[in-house]
């Protein structure tokens, strides 16, 4: 990722935050802002942690059956993804995690993710080897 991509993101996600904050701030009040920001971030670490033992169990149950649990470990990646944007207090970030743990939209994100890879090893960016016995 390039470094004005970083430095937008890590200096302007927190100002667009703030910004949506303070606009909220205007429009309901302070106290109504901090226990939206507040019940956002109590609610998704509960959504995080249910959803976050459920995946582990299936990961199990994949490993047990003796299949690669592959889209388990992407899935249980975006759930603790999720889980890092719900606790940032914000409503951008709070949107993003909350969306990550709608099963529909995880699976949409890995297929792109398989997509782009693919389209990396066929464009020769990443090369596979194989080694066999």
């Amino acid at each position: 990722m390039p470094l004005h991509y970083l430095i937008a993101l890590f200096i302007g996600m927190p100002v667009l935050e703030l910004a949506l904050l303070f606009k909220l701030h205007g429009a309901v009040g302070f106290v109504p802002t901090v226990l939206l920001v507040l019940f956002t971030g109590v609610a998704g670490a509960a959504l995080v942690r249910r959803q976050g033992v459920n995946m582990l169990f299936k990961i199990q149950q994949e490993m047990a059956n003796d299949n690669l649990p592959a889209p388990q470990m992407i899935d249980g990646v975006m759930i603790l993804i999720a889980g890092a944007l719900l606790i940032t207090p914000g409503l951008i970030t709070d949107v993003a995690g909350f969306s990550l743990l709608i099963p529909f939209v995880r699976e949409r994100i890995r297929f792109w993710l398989r997509d782009k890879l693919e389209q990396k090893i066929r464009n020769g960016y990443i090369q596979v080897k194989v080694n066999r016995p």
